[in-house]
């Protein structure tokens, strides 16, 4: 297949070369999106986020931030509505999506306005001058409270929070559950997590007039079906949007699709204020509202015959979209459906889907797209049914794989898999695991009360995704009434310059994938020259390059169609430098072989031509080349895989070109006294075709192992039963390190795919998809109980361990069980004695300049009526500094007595509310004792980066206001500050920290 190309020896393809791009990574040349400058007179914008997870915007005051030096502009999203359209979707519901809040927020960390400045620390220096008043809603932050009959409903116009409902039955389910004589049924959660590439966000945007125009930069990874969409909402035709992305990228996973929404939004503010406008992302912002995989609530039952032939298969799918839908969503839900059967030979499939808008973050791309959540309820169930039938889980899944002798195998809801050998590739799992000895291990760490489990799972890795499958949202119906869609074409340039220098041109914007160097192996096979000798651009032009809307980097597609483009071009290249070297070396073209830099008559090594002399003939001779000969060498080469229609009337579809298959083995061994997960032996073994580059391919599964680690053990994107996120730092939200990432023992099988010249299929999502099932089922094996969620956290796995109650959203539930009656996630008591007698403590209470004096980072208390006070107040918490404006009125007041105190604030750390008790009591020697407690409530930023440290902050800024007030009460001196904390960490109790 690979002489398909046109070369005689192949050198290249299949060998484990280094990295082209490697060397400008590692020196620090590489061009990222912030190392751009492409135009001059550059602004740089911050954007003020929503706090709040749910509210009606009022007043906005932005009158100290526009008169801030330096600031340029400020763009709120009634501006932004006046200049553009909704961003549309597939999913055919009043849902109208705008890259910024207009006159509501729903989640927290939307837009609500961006400033515009000189230097991007103006920017968020004007961010936080800029006053908005919020009429706060009840928010609804996970899928049982938007599904529950009395939520509140987030977007008016749908009347529930629930926007589509689609069932789809293929073969006779019913009769197979009917006729079934074991059924096994799984509930279970999933998680929401996200993709932390290295580089966050970044987009440049220019607007231009005559004709009204945008240029944006930015590190867009595709698809780019959304450039359309994109173009329509900002009201120009296509060709006057033009995108282009960065030389480098660090790294996706996905996410980097939802930058689209910035580039929308950056575009209209660039047109509002007249200047060109850039923007990256910070971390905070990353995690708090860039982009999340989708979490979800579902149920999958399996029917068996007592043989252990599964029969029939029941999904029933509820899938979080967040505040909004964007584009390309609700793919995450469709993009396993047309291989709903898995690796599994079954006929009978039934899958309801249920969508669900939450004021959550939008979802979109995330490594493994929807496959995660797919195999944690497929391979969970193959596992609990092996329990029943009391079979081995290998043996159950090996009786039920897809024949090698039945490829290519069209899957019930439409899929067409091109090539496997699913057996083969099961029995070099168990070779590499020695399958047999883990069992034994098992045994005996059991027999001495220890918890030691093994765990498989297995799966197809859809690659080259149709264009089309996310249409099966809508009905057969609504589809006959909108254009047809399918497909998904690649394309590539191969051009060589009078010097004979190669240079290739992809559509497929890696982000560190190393499609540069498989492209050039590609190239260099057929044109007989060294991979070094090819240069390669992975950055698209949308006014320059060969693209269209199935371009960019997702779905695993360049091993899959963009390696058949490069190919098919390549030997486009390849015959014309045979044409023209057969002319001059007085030969037929068919005679010519190009090898070792030469383009020489077979066989006669003694005649030949040098490759760029060769080449050069079409440049400098024109009018001499052969009769049927262009003069110049750019080729281009356009594919589009015949197999991707459309969808049927049966809402049947072939969904992706290749489908590679991946089979991972987990043993583990639990530490009951401390919940610790010990890996013990994790196997992965892969088809993925040909290897086009071994080195690369072994990286993909390592960094796929990685990010299934992390779902299954660490990573989870929590909010409250309020709404506010509390996943905003890298000490909240857990990634796995090196230190957590153990051994992977790769092993290989190789089936050709036929659906391209190098028999490659996709690769780089599998081990993200069927880790978190694996390891799951290998702790469900350890523990001998089926409830098992994610993430495997210390605290959970030690609840599972021991018997007790785990709650699914244990920081939730953590918030729930601290709130007082009040509904307060802060709560805390203390008392302290006070040198001086009640008249003078209380008389200091009440005199605004004595407040303003010990409130800690007060900057000014004005006494807006006798029992009330507005002030400013500075507080830092988790190394981030901002001001509160903070509103305080007593209550309640017997005098020389009590007082409670109430408040609210708010500021660029976020928002609180709370109240607090007051009593005063006579002590000996003429001093007071002062008894306190209070319950607060906080959200925003604060919650997000800080909340683990909220209790501890809060009893410092009380020890600091004591502090303050003894000093003033007595000067001359007293007990030292150390003195004062220990007391107050002694007598007071804090319910919302450590």
């Amino acid at each position: 297949m690979l002489e398909a190309i046109g070369t005689v020896s192949q050198r290249w393809v299949g060998s484990p070369l280094a990295r082209k791009e490697d060397q400008a990574l590692l020196t620090g040349q590489a061009r990222f999106i912030d190392d751009l400058s492409p135009i001059p007179g550059i602004r740089f914008a911050a954007i003020l986020r929503s706090p709040h997870p749910h509210a009606r915007i009022g007043r906005i005051d932005f009158a100290r931030a526009r008169d801030l030096p330096g600031v340029r502009g400020i763009v709120t999203g009634k501006d932004v509505a006046d200049l553009i359209g909704p961003v549309p979707s597939v999913v055919k519901a009043p849902l109208a999506y705008y890259p910024v809040a207009i006159d509501r927020t729903r989640y927290v960390g939307e837009p609500v306005a961006v400033v515009v400045a000189d230097t991007r620390y103006i920017a968020e220096d004007a961010c936080d001058l800029i006053e908005v008043e919020y009429d706060v809603l009840p928010a609804v932050s996970d899928l049982r409270s938007a599904t529950a009959r009395d939520a509140p409903v987030i977007h008016e116009m749908a009347g529930s929070n629930v926007i589509s409902r689609r069932n789809f039955i293929y073969g006779n389910p019913d009769a197979a559950f009917a006729a079934a004589e074991r059924v096994f049924e799984f509930s279970y959660s999933y998680p929401r997590y996200a993709s932390t590439p290295m580089e966050t966000f970044g987009v440049i945007a220019h607007f231009e007039r005559a004709p009204d125009r945008y240029t944006v930069w930015s590190n867009f990874q595709g698809p780019f079906v959304v450039q359309p969409l994109m173009a329509g909402a900002l009201r120009v035709p296509g060709h006057r949007l033009r995108l282009i992305t960065p030389p480098s990228s660090g790294g996706s996973f996905g996410i980097k699709q939802a930058v689209l929404s910035y580039i929308v939004l950056l575009a209209a503010v660039s047109r509002k204020t007249g200047v060109p406008v850039k923007w990256v992302e910070d971390r905070a912002e990353h995690l708090t509202a860039s982009s999340a995989s989708s979490d979800r609530l579902g149920t999958v039952a399996a029917a068996f015959t007592k043989d252990g032939e599964l029969t029939g298969l029941r999904f029933k799918n509820t899938a979080n979209m967040g505040a909004h839908v964007r584009p390309p969503e609700p793919a995450s839900l469709y993009r396993m459906h047309a291989a709903s059967n898995g690796c599994y030979k079954v006929p009978n499939i039934s899958i309801d889907n249920e969508l669900v808008v939450t004021n959550c973050t939008p979802v979109g791309l995330n490594r493994g797209y929807g496959g995660p959540q797919f195999y944690f309820a497929l391979e969970r169930i193959m596992d609990i049914a092996a329990r029943g039938l009391g079979m081995d889980p290998a043996e159950l899944r090996r009786r039920n794989f897809i024949p090698a002798d039945v490829f290519p195998y069209r899957a019930p809801a439409g899929a067409v898999f091109d090539a496997g050998d699913y057996d083969a590739a099961l029995s070099e799992l168990l070779r590499i695991a020695d399958y047999d000895e883990l069992k034994r291990r098992r045994d005996e760490v059991r027999r001495t009360g220890g918890l030691f489990g093994i765990g498989l799972a297995a799966g197809v890795e859809p690659s080259g995704s149709n264009m089309a499958y996310v249409s099966l949202a809508q009905t057969a119906q609504d589809r006959r009434r909108a254009d047809r869609k399918s497909g998904a074409n690649a394309s590539a340039v191969v051009t060589v310059d009078p010097s004979g220098q190669v240079t290739v041109r992809l559509c497929s914007t890696p982000n560190g994938q190393g499609h540069a160097t498989v492209a050039a192996q590609i190239v260099a096979d057929a044109l007989g020259l060294h991979p070094n000798d090819i240069d390669v651009v992975t950055e698209i032009d949308t006014l320059t390059s060969a693209w269209s809307i199935a371009s960019g980097n997702y779905s695993n597609r360049f091993a899959a169609i963009v390696v058949d483009a490069v190919a098919k071009c390549a030997k486009q290249v390849a015959q014309k430098i045979k044409l023209l070297a057969a002319n001059a070396l007085e030969a037929a073209p068919e005679e010519i072989e190009l090898r070792e830099g030469y383009a020489r008559v077979r066989g006669q090594s003694n005649k030949g031509l040098p490759f760029r002399k060769a080449a050069a003939r079409a440049h400098w001779d024109p009018a001499g080349l052969p009769d049927n000969a262009t003069p110049g060498i750019h080729e281009a080469a356009i594919v589009s895989p015949p197999v991707l229609g459309s969808p049927d009337d049966e809402d049947r579809i072939a969904s992706a070109v290749t489908f590679g298959f991946v089979i991972d083995l987990a043993a583990v061994e639990i530490d009951r006294k401390t919940g610790e997960i010990r890996i013990d032996k994790y196997v992965s073994v892969h088809d993925v075709g040909t290897q086009l580059n071994p080195k690369i391919v072994e990286g993909q599964v390592h960094g796929g192992f990685a990010h299934g680690l992390g779902a299954a053990l660490f990573e989870e994107l929590a909010y409250d039963e309020r709404g506010n996120f509390l996943s905003g730092t890298f000490a909240d939200y857990l990634c796995p390190t090196a230190v957590e990432v153990p051994r992977v023992e790769i092993g290989h099988v190789e089936t050709a795919s036929p659906v391209n010249a190098l028999g490659a299929k996709g690769m780089g999502d599998g081990s993200s998809m069927l880790t978190p099932a694996a390891i799951t089922n290998a702790v469900a094996d350890a523990l001998g109980r089926d409830d098992i969620s994610l993430p495997l956290n210390l605290r959970r796995v030690w609840a599972f361990a021991n018997g007790h109650e785990v709650t699914p959203r244990p920081m939730a539930a953590q918030a729930r069980a601290e709130r007082t009656a009040v509904g307060g996630a802060l709560t805390g008591s203390g008392e302290v004695s006070l040198s001086a007698p009640v008249a003078e403590v209380w008389r200091r209470l009440l005199d605004p300049s004595e407040l303003a004096a010990i409130i800690p980072g007060c900057r000014g208390l004005t006494q807006d009526d006798p029992d009330r006070y507005s002030a400013q107040v500075v507080i830092g918490v988790a190394g981030i500094r901002g001001t509160y404006h903070v509103q305080i009125e007593m209550r309640d007041k017997k005098e020389k007595s009590s007082v409670r105190l109430v408040g609210k604030a708010f500021g660029a750390l976020g928002f609180g509310s709370g109240s607090g008790f007051v009593s005063l009591q006579p002590e000996a020697g003429g001093r007071t004792r002062l008894q306190y407690r209070y319950e607060a409530d906080v959200g925003g930023k604060v919650a997000a980066v800080g909340q683990r440290m909220l209790g501890s902050v809060t009893r410092y800024l009380i020890a600091q206001f004591f502090h303050s007030l003894e000093r003033r009460l007595r000067p001359a001196g007293g007990e030292g500050w150390r003195t004062w904390w220990s007391r107050l960490r002694r007598h007071g109790r804090n319910g919302g920290g450590p």
